[in-house]
């Protein structure tokens, strides 16, 4: 959410009003960042710099999660990765 709502107020991506709402409805899990997840991010390995991409791939190890992207650098990782093109 967190990426998604700087995108948007920098007018990179326009999204539904509603989009919470379809959110909330799609029962996806929201995280918060804790310190762990924050320092997991930080011990990665370099294959990826964006710091967003990083958090999540670290709140994915660390809870066991699957990722929603299309991304190739993901499964570099070793996280499960659903392919968001689908």
């Amino acid at each position: 959410i967190w990426e998604i709502s700087i995108k948007q107020a920098l007018g990179k991506l326009a999204l539904p009003e509603d989009i919470f709402a379809i959110i909330e409805a799609e029962d996806f899990l929201s995280l918060p960042m804790d310190a762990f997840h924050c320092q997991q991010a930080g011990q990665l390995p370099p294959h990826h710099q964006d710091p967003f991409d990083r958090m999540l791939i670290a709140q994915a190890q660390a809870e066991g999660l699957t990722l929603i992207s299309a991304d190739a650098v993901f499964p570099q990782y070793g996280v499960r990765v659903a392919d968001a093109r689908r």
